[in-house]
């Protein structure tokens, strides 16, 4: 499955505003190329993405065809308490990626 490099500070204030990017290395062939055959290049594209904080899903996209290969991602969450910030994506053929980032709020 993809690679993923997540930057999530290591520490924040409570209450504070935390930027959190992902950077998923995936292909994301769109399924409209043809390969040196001429056969079509089946489609293979991160159709999701979610970040759950302790549990909670906090952000979620849902990926098309036009999307980038190798997405990046960016978002705000709300440093409310320490903990670990779970994030997984599914693929096209419903390969699975998870990563996790430790939070701590002070």
């Amino acid at each position: 499955m993809a690679r993923a490099l997540i930057n999530v500070p290591a520490k924040a204030e409570r209450g504070g505003i935390v930027e959190v990017k992902a950077l998923i290395a995936h292909p994301m062939e769109t399924g409209y190329r043809h390969d040196i055959k001429g056969e079509p290049i089946p489609r293979d594209i991160i159709k999701s993405f979610a970040c759950l904080y302790n549990g909670e899903e906090v952000f979620r996209a849902e990926l098309f065809p036009a999307m980038a290969a190798n997405p990046f991602i960016a978002f705000t969450v709300v440093a409310s308490e320490s903990g670990v910030l779970t994030f997984s994506w599914t693929d096209d053929h419903d390969q699975t990626g998870a990563r996790t980032a430790k939070l701590s709020v002070e």
